[in-house]
């Protein structure tokens, strides 16, 4: 039933409700900002005559009060590459369970567009989460000394970080090369900023030294299609029976590259990416790939960052890994016996349209 003893006009307020409820403004502040700190059954009446009296809280006084604004930024390397659709769905999903508000920055694999879109964000966000960062560790640290951070796909000392199992990822890509025959493997080398990139470098020097199969790189290439198709043409001048690229989009580039010069895929190449974008599965052959669990990432360092803001401390030391899986589909294949193979070689003219002038194939 509506006060009949309050003018029409006059707006209902926090005191309003706290008198009805014979409780004190703080008790009726903390029943909507931090429910928890109530007793259910006190929350349950200020809720109740809140509504009766057409109460509605106001966000910007509730920011004021609490010094917070409820909203957090991720921040990610490059929006058009869909390894971030997944974490970015579990980020916010995280944050709306919390009652965050996610701003979402688009650095464009610019380490100086990231650092300049957090000093303009800073102001607004009670906490970051970074997203495969291209800026410098120290970089990093200054923000984490300002706000509540937490990077993904990354390691750095002092600031909470979650990392896929990327040696693990890239043994298992060996061994199921290895497995086929290959005991050359070339890495297509993606952004040289990215902490990945270098990770997964190394784990395969040490995984082709235990498994003694041979290791080169190439690159680096954009982490993109075109990057991809850029790195086939270096391929070709530098063949190989097996490759790892740095991500799928690459990975998905160099199928398509190679395939326009009349490589077979896999029946000359195999090819193994990283992610298991949701392309992986739609390209011709399907890609063979490292699946990271990126929705749990997502979600993962959004919780992380929440209990943060709310005063807990931050993981630090060695980062959190989540596992990952090898994905095998049809873009590997057992290497061809010498007496089968088909490799590239120079000629003039290439006496095939089909192929590059200069290239042809040599059949058995």
């Amino acid at each position: 039933m509506p006060d009949h003893t309050r003018p029409p006009d006059k707006r209902v307020t926090i005191y309003d409700v706290a008198i009805e409820a014979d409780v004190s403004p703080s008790t009726v502040s903390r029943a909507f900002s931090r429910p928890s700190r109530v007793n259910s059954e006190t929350a349950e009446r200020v809720r109740q005559v809140a509504e009766r009296l057409g109460y509605r809280t106001n966000p910007l006084a509730r920011t004021l009060s609490t010094a917070r604004t409820h909203m957090i930024a991720l921040v990610i390397a490059d929006i058009t590459n869909p390894v971030y659709a997944e974490i970015v769905r579990g980020a916010q999903e995280a944050a709306t369970d919390g009652e965050y508000t996610t701003v979402l920055i688009d650095a464009q694999e610019s380490d100086r567009r990231e650092r300049a879109a957090i000093e303009r964000t800073m102001p607004t966000v009670d906490g970051i989460v970074l997203a495969s960062s291209r800026m410098s560790d120290s970089a990093i640290r200054m923000f984490a000394k300002q706000r509540p951070v937490v990077v993904l796909n990354r390691a750095i000392a002092d600031v909470p970080c979650l990392v896929t199992d990327n040696p693990r990822g890239v043994r298992r890509a060996v061994e199921h090369l290895g497995e086929l025959g290959h005991d050359h493997i070339t890495y297509v080398a993606g952004p040289e900023a990215s902490w990945p990139n270098g990770i997964r470098w190394r784990s395969l020097l040490e995984a082709g030294m235990e498994l003694e199969i041979k290791v080169r790189q190439i690159g680096p290439f954009s982490p993109t299609i075109a990057g991809g198709e850029r790195a086939a043409e270096e391929l070709c001048a530098r063949p190989a029976t097996a490759v790892l690229a740095f991500n799928d989009q690459m990975a998905i580039g160099l199928i398509r590259g190679l395939g326009r010069r009349g490589v077979d895929i896999p029946g000359d190449v195999s090819i193994v990416g990283f992610d298991n974008i949701v392309a992986a599965d739609l390209v011709t052959p399907g890609l063979t790939t490292v699946a990271a669990p990126l929705y749990a990432e997502g979600s993962a360092a959004t919780r992380h960052l929440l209990t943060m803001i709310e005063g807990a401390p931050g993981h630090t030391g060695r980062p959190m890994v989540l596992p990952v899986r090898l994905v095998v589909r049809h873009s590997t294949a057992a290497r061809r016996s010498a007496g089968r193979a088909r490799p590239w070689v120079r000629q003039q003219p290439a006496p095939d349209p089909a192929v590059p002038a200069g290239w042809t194939r040599r059949f058995p």
